[in-house]
Formats: C-alpha cells, sequence, structure tokens
C-alpha cells in the first residue's frame, strides 16, 4: 500500500511538472479547462478597471470626472456616516499626535461609562482582571506579562493611544477593531480611566451626599 502511495504521488509531482508549473514564462494564455461558454457572463465579465483605456467615451478614459455642482457629502452609501474625523476614529489629533481627552461627538457621562464597563468585562478583564491590574484569569493559563492600567506609563499615555491599541492590538494582545465599534472602543478608554481614578482616589474625592453609601474598613 505504501508502494501505491509513493508511486502516486510520484505521478502527480511529474504531471505538475510536464504541465509547465516550473516558474516558466509563457506568451500564451494559459488553457482555459472551463470556457465562457460554459458559463456566460460570469466568467469574462464586461467592465472597465482604473486608469484604463475606454473607446466608450469621447476622450477615450474609463475614469469619469465628478459631475459640475458634485460636492463631499457627510455619509457615503446606505447612510454610513464617512470616517473623516481623525479624533474619532483613529485617536489622532490635528497633527498627527495621539489625541488626548474625548472627541467632541461623545458624551462621557455614566451611560457611556456603564457601556465601558459592558465591553470590558467582555473583551479586557479576562486578561487585564476586573480591576485593571493585570490579574485576570488568563493568568492562571501562563499568561503573566499582561499589562497593568495602573502603572505610570498607561496613566500618562494619551488617551487617543489607548484607543489605538484597543483597535490594532499590541504584543499578545489581538486588535479588537473588528469586534468593538469605535463608540464602544471610546467607552472602554472612558472605563480605563475610571478604573485608574478610582485607584488613587480617597474618601475626600466622594460628594459629600454619597459618602454614607461607602464602607469604610
Amino acid at each position: 500500500m505504501r508502494t501505491i502511495y509513493l508511486i502516486t504521488a510520484f505521478v502527480a509531482v511529474l504531471t505538475v511538472s510536464l504541465l509547465g508549473l516550473r516558474g516558466r514564462r509563457f506568451v500564451q494564455p494559459p488553457v482555459d479547462v472551463f470556457p465562457e461558454w460554459a458559463f456566460p457572463g460570469m466568467k469574462y465579465q464586461p467592465k472597465l478597471t482604473q486608469q484604463t483605456a475606454s473607446p466608450f467615451f469621447a476622450d477615450g478614459r474609463s475614469d469619469r470626472a465628478p459631475p459640475p455642482g458634485t460636492v463631499p457629502a457627510s455619509y457615503g452609501p446606505a447612510g454610513q456616516a464617512l470616517r473623516n474625523d481623525g479624533f474619532l476614529y483613529a485617536g489622532k489629533a490635528p497633527d498627527g499626535s495621539w489625541a488626548r481627552g474625548f472627541p467632541r461627538a461623545l458624551k462621557v457621562d455614566m451611560a457611556l461609562l456603564e457601556r465601558g464597563r459592558d465591553r470590558f468585562t467582555i473583551y479586557c478583564a479576562p486578561c487585564h482582571g476586573a480591576l485593571g491590574d493585570g490579574n485576570g484569569v488568563m493568568r492562571a493559563y501562563g499568561m503573566g506579562a499582561t499589562a497593568s492600567y495602573h502603572d505610570e506609563r498607561l496613566r500618562k499615555m494619551a488617551e487617543g493611544e489607548i484607543f489605538n491599541t484597543i483597535t490594532s492590538g499590541k504584543g499578545q494582545m489581538n486588535p479588537y477593531g473588528d469586534k468593538l465599534a469605535p463608540a464602544d472602543r471610546w467607552a472602554v478608554v472612558a472605563y480605563v480611566r475610571a478604573l485608574q481614578r478610582a485607584r488613587t482616589g480617597v474618601v475626600g474625592d466622594v460628594p459629600d451626599h454619597h459618602k454614607g453609601e461607602l464602607e469604610v474598613q
């Protein structure tokens, strides 16, 4: 049986080699195993690619200029907002540096913090821990290099850079740009700032009408 497998493999390699799949360049099109008549209108579609000539138009160009009077719109097809706000969608300031603070399009309130806490619990807490100190459940499985949000470096990091880290990932951290909408990423950033502030908070920071709710140890 082993001999049969070896012979079959040898014949397959020999066949591929004889077909010319050896890096050789050809001047003729390859053999069309499934010709156009087998799939009419599907395999070779009459379309124009960018920067190609077209005899259909008088100027010979396939790319067409916008009609006179066309103006940019803030929304694209199907009502989707164009991502022309570098602060909101990339965490960047106008000068290209990491932005500090939060975009004007977002209202930083308790609703945003609650949303951030919810997303943080799902996506961040398993590694970074519920308190953001790097003591998540994954530490028990060997992931011991998780950063603590309470390190001085991260406390001083611009909000835009934290947003970008959530978006693109860093080191062993996977990107979450495909899982969290931009507003949700900013909500997580706001919650991270709340965790950092709570870590260094004192009783005097609590409003008088809430001090009765504290459990002083």
